[in-house]
């Protein structure tokens, strides 16, 4: 079998340190067993994605070293794979309509005592499962979102496992995410959705990310189930954390690779260390 891996950042900011290692990972794993390593633009946020965040990863990503197989693949112009997969399971009488807004949800699980929360905050109360369909004929011109019914597709897959090469052999518990969106009001495709097609459609064997994916990876194995996909083995690695134990986001302008290049930093220098384990002094894994 050829090993096939992935990075495959959102353009919406610079690359920091924990997007080097995640990338590193991936690289490594692919070139260390002749296989082959993709670049992929996760850049279906219209409303945050920029090209020059595209280029400056490019740039960061040949300053370390790291060189991908074929041309980048850009999630934007895979629209019509995704479309096709929200057809079939509407088909399977498995997603609906949901017209609720932010404010909506807020404000009906506020009013709930014993409103659930999974690991991506509070559930989704379902307000629009039980719409009938003349109901959602009837508003079908406005603005909507579409969710998946976590009960139906979860009876309809039945037990599924995956494996993290960390963790073992996994239970996929999916149904605490509840009724998970698909494609929002103003993107096509949800991360979960996209993420888990592209995978499948460029072959991935191996998906090397960070801990803070681990959650969602319950969600790809059922969507790997009901869209009859391949499943990858798994590799959920620490993540990077500053002085303060905090977990890096591309709003700290002072983590990004750039900053890091500006202060003096050579690419490979920083690589081999990554290798090693070793972090600039401030940081950490977690």
């Amino acid at each position: 079998m050829t090993i096939i891996t992935r990075f495959a950042p959102s353009p919406t900011g610079r690359l920091h340190l924990g997007h080097a290692l995640s990338a590193l990972l991936s690289h490594d794993r692919a070139r260390g067993a002749d296989g082959r390593f993709y670049l992929r633009i996760d850049d279906i946020d219209g409303a945050r994605s920029r090209d020059d965040y595209v280029a400056a990863a490019m740039e960061d990503l040949r300053w370390f070293g790291l060189m991908w197989d074929d041309a980048p693949v850009y999630q934007s112009a895979r629209l019509a794979l995704y479309e096709a997969a929200l057809v079939r399971l509407s088909a399977a009488g498995l997603i609906y309509p949901c017209f609720c807004t932010r404010a909506d949800i807020a404000a009906e699980v506020a009013a709930s005592a014993s409103a659930p929360h999974g690991d991506f905050g509070p559930v989704y109360p379902g307000t629009c499962r039980s719409l009938s369909d003349a109901e959602r004929l009837a508003r079908a011109h406005q603005p909507h979102s579409w969710r998946l019914d976590m009960a139906k597709a979860v009876a309809l897959a039945g037990p599924l496992h995956w494996e993290d090469e960390r963790e073992g052999i996994i239970l996929a518990m999916p149904e605490k995410a509840g009724d998970i969106i698909l494609a929002r009001k103003d993107a096509p495709a949800s991360y979960h959705l996209a993420s888990t097609i592209d995978d499948a459609d460029m072959g991935v064997t191996h998906v090397i990310r960070g801990r803070d994916l681990f959650a969602s990876t319950h969600i790809h194995r059922l969507l790997q189930a009901l869209l009859g996909l391949p499943t990858p083995l798994y590799h959920h690695h620490a993540l990077v954390v500053d002085s303060m134990g905090k977990r890096l986001a591309k709003r700290d302008q002072a983590t990004e690779l750039a900053a890091l290049r500006a202060q003096g930093f050579e690419g490979w220098a920083l690589v081999e260390d990554l290798r090693r384990g070793v972090l600039p002094a401030g940081y950490s894994l977690a």
